[in-house]
């Protein structure tokens, strides 16, 4: 269904899928159509015009080409010129075969050759409308059939349709004679049946539209002639009677030409006939044809050729003037010719794109009215002075990263140069990850050919060169930027895999003790990252009660106290995820150490220091400096340097004769024991360790003196009396010392001689006797523990009966003061009492 004054031409009812042409047409003006190439532009096609849609997605490059070879023919319609705007030309959908929704879906449009849009599809209806008044002559000019040829365009998939619109001349243009008064010069000697041609009207229009029939004004001498010809009509007048200038000098005739149309239009001029006296021979010119090539860019004024007429008569009737003959307005405007010399000038700039030739005839004058003419053919010889151009039918400018052979662009290139100087070269930058490639004729597609990485190049930057083969080359660039836009394609990477962080035990709850960074590649919000702590699995305590984790920042707090004697170091898993789709994540082990500080005093492992009754220490009189008295054992519950513990004697009983080794705490005699070394002795030891601030114990040491180990058990000294006892006590003191003094020199004797008795035999006994006779032996390890460096073991015999179970012998196994030289050791002798 077309409207009214349209009618679509052919019956084919398939859709015509072809290949486009990308450059402009040429045509060559005939001599018998170039004088009705009337008006400036009337031979100029529209070049093609830039359009810019939004972004789409096309399919690959196959499928393009598999689409541009399925037909053969364009589908044709018709409307006539001066219809308006948005008049209905034809309904698409049968011919393109799709339904009214697949329109919109798949991007249709109309494209049009040249910068004008004379066409445009409704794609809520499917119908082809016309987008502006169209003038068949300005398009087309004097070529009949008038066809514009247009594409219909499917983006989704990409497919182009062929067709051609053919516009239909409507009488729209009476014709027109260019000189309102013809003047003839007719000598009164011409005798009848001469002939004389007429200046012709011009009519834009064509067919049944344009100039047919000319008719004159009733006369008695002369009547009109008219002769076909390939170009049209041309009217002639001829000489019925003789004319007698006498009589009338001048006759005036009225010349009417009529065209075809319906209703017929006309146009009219004035013919004035000058009766001249007797001139019997006509210029001839030197050639019949005058056959020139001018340059397009010949410049104004430039000399095209030089006509030549001569005439065998003299005075008047042999001077000779030239003027254009036949000649459209568009001649007339290019060209002048110099009516005395017939010199042949440019006077407008030449153009081999609008108009290749012009034929027109030039007429030579004499003064006695004859004439004669000559044709002149000028070829215009093109130069490449057109540089290519670039349109863009489809653009894409924005794509994912990670995309195989996506299509950026569809262009079509063209350059109405001819020969060599309107062939082409499309050519891009080599370094660059796009492609292009021919589809149909003159059209390319932008692909890229390998996947695109944002975080490699997120912009390209496209300069796409199109050259001709002319000489010199002309070029046309034409900028295209690409925007790679993010996917999320990487995951967040920590700056380090492993982190390890100190930490001060007894430090405050929600201390800030480290922080862990990840970065992402992607950007907006799939850089985006939120960091938490990841399950630990049967961890005991569970990292999340002991640290805490800020999700946007990565810092790590401290929950509570953390101790380095109950917990000295811990693992936990931090995880960063970003805010992509889909999420992904990366982590990192942090490693959290508990640094130690010095909040442990040092503690005494031996002497017990909550035995409810002190042992007392027991030394034989006959030790040497160096000997082992007893060794004090600690330990501290810090590490590293706030555990080495050094010892000191803090206080004794008798400063210098006892020393306390300050590494391993073994209290050792200083030099010899002698006989007025008091029995008891009372020592304190201080244990310190080595923190900052130092921390320390002491321990008190109760040592007894004895000759042996048969001397009995001396209990350690009572704390001393009350004061209110103390005169009862002196009392009692002055009476006993005079009783015993008597009996003090003859004891002292007795007792002199009972102890050098007793030295002499305890070699002897020491062999019968041991550990296994009346009193059960004991061997205690004092080493091993805490802070000694050697080990030492003690054999120990306890009272049988006794309710205190005292001490009877205590001497080392291996004693360390035995004097150099000795090889064996020697077991201790018991002794009782």
């Amino acid at each position: 269904m077309v409207a009214p004054g349209v009618r679509a031409l052919g019956s084919s009812t398939s859709p015509t899928i072809f290949e486009i042409p990308g450059g402009r047409s040429q045509r060559k003006a005939s001599p018998s159509w170039a004088r009705f190439a009337g008006r400036p532009g009337a031979m100029e096609t529209g070049e093609g015009k830039e359009l810019f849609l939004k972004q789409r997605q096309v399919l690959i490059f196959f499928v393009l080409l598999g689409v541009a070879q399925a037909g053969s023919e364009p589908r044709h319609y018709s409307v006539a010129e001066e219809m308006e705007s948005g008049s209905f030309v034809a309904n698409l959908l049968k011919d393109l075969g799709l339904e009214v929704e697949e329109l919109a879906a798949r991007g249709a449009r109309v494209i049009n050759k040249g910068k004008k849009m004379h066409l445009q599809l409704d794609r809520h209806t499917g119908d082809l409308l016309l987008n502006e008044k169209l003038d068949r002559e300005e398009l087309c000019g004097p070529t009949e059939p008038c066809i514009l040829p247009f594409q219909v365009l499917l983006e989704n998939p990409l497919q182009f349709f062929q067709a051609e619109l053919q516009i239909r001349d409507i009488n729209d243009h009476p014709p027109v004679f260019l000189d309102q008064e013809i003047i003839l010069k007719i000598s009164e000697s011409i005798t009848p049946g001469t002939t004389f041609l007429i200046e012709r009207a011009q009519d834009l229009d064509v067919g049944s539209n344009t100039l047919q029939s000319y008719i004159i004004s009733p006369n008695s001498h002369f009547h009109l002639k008219l002769q076909d010809s390939p170009d049209g009509i041309i009217p002639q007048l001829v000489l019925d009677k003789p004319l007698d200038r006498e009589e009338q000098s001048e006759i005036r005739l009225t010349l009417t030409a009529l065209d075809g149309g319906t209703p017929p239009r006309s146009g009219a001029a004035l013919v004035r006939i000058e009766v001249l006296d007797s001139n019997d021979n006509a210029p001839q010119f030197a050639k019949l044809l005058y056959e020139v090539q001018v340059l397009e860019n010949s410049p104004i004024g430039s000399q095209v050729a030089i006509v030549s007429a001569r005439d065998l008569d003299i005075g008047v009737n042999g001077e000779i003037s030239y003027a254009f003959s036949q000649a459209s307005e568009d001649i007339r405007k290019t060209f002048r010719i110099n009516a005395k010399s017939g010199e042949l000038l440019l006077t407008k700039n030449l153009d081999f794109e609008s108009i290749q030739t012009y034929t027109f005839n030039i007429q030579a004058t004499d003064g006695g009215g004859l004439s004669g003419s000559c044709a002149v053919f000028v070829q215009v010889l093109d130069l490449n002075d057109n540089p290519p151009e670039l349109t863009v039918s489809t653009l894409n400018n924005e794509i994912s990263e990670n995309l195989q052979e996506t299509i950026i662009a569809v262009f079509s290139v063209s350059d109405p140069d001819s020969g060599d100087k309107g062939r082409m070269v499309c050519s891009i930058q080599d370094d660059l990850p796009f492609v292009l490639k021919p589809s149909v004729e003159n059209f390319y597609t932008l692909v890229t050919n390998t996947a695109l990485d944002r975080e490699l190049t997120s912009e390209y930057n496209i300069t796409i060169t199109v050259t001709d083969l002319g000489t010199p080359r002309l070029r046309t660039q034409h900028h295209i930027t690409v925007l790679v836009s993010d996917v999320n394609d990487n995951a967040p990477a920590f700056s380090q895999s492993a982190y390890t962080l100190l930490v001060r035990e007894n430090n405050s709850p929600a201390l800030h003790i480290g922080s862990v960074r990840a970065t992402d590649a992607d950007a907006g919000s799939n850089a985006q990252l939120t960091y938490s702590l990841l399950p630990a699995g049967r961890a005991h305590p569970p990292p999340a009660a002991l640290v805490a984790v800020n999700a946007d920042t990565g810092q790590l707090f401290a929950l509570r106290s953390l101790d380095y004697e109950a917990l000295r170091a811990f693992d936990f898993l931090v995880g960063a995820t970003d805010r992509g789709s889909p999420a992904l994540s990366g982590q990192a082990r942090v490693r959290v150490v508990v640094q130690d500080a010095n909040d442990n005093a040092p503690s005494v492992l031996y002497p017990p220091p909550n035995a409810s009754a002190p042992c007392p220490e027991l030394v034989p009189r006959a030790a040497d400096a160096g000997y082992l008295v007893t060794k004090v054992v600690a330990v501290d519950g810090d590490a590293g340097q706030n555990a080495w513990l050094s010892f000191q004697l803090l206080r004794a009983t008798e400063p210098g004769l006892f020393g306390v080794w300050a590494h391993n705490g073994e209290v050792r005699t200083a030099r010899p024991l002698g006989e007025r070394d008091a029995p008891k002795h009372r020592l304190v030891v201080l244990v310190k360790d080595n923190g900052e601030p130092p921390l320390s114990a002491s321990v008190t040491l109760h040592v007894l003196l004895v000759d042996g180990f048969s001397q009995p058990y001396l209990p350690p000294p009572d704390a001393p009396p009350p004061a209110a006892q103390a005169d009862r006590l002196t009392a009692s003191l002055v009476v006993a010392l005079a009783a015993v003094s008597s009996l003090f020199l003859l004891c002292a004797l007795a007792f002199a001689a009972a102890r050098l008795c007793g030295r002499r035999g305890a070699g002897a006994r020491a062999g019968s006797l041991g550990p296994d006779g009346p009193f059960p032996g004991r061997l205690v390890d004092v080493g091993g523990a805490g802070t000694l460096s050697h080990s030492y073991q003690y054999e120990v015999c306890l009272t049988g009966g006794s309710g205190t179970n005292e001490f009877k012998f205590l001497k080392p196994i291996l004693p360390n003061f035995l004097a150099q030289g000795e090889e064996s050791v020697h077991e201790a002798n018991l002794f009782q009492g």
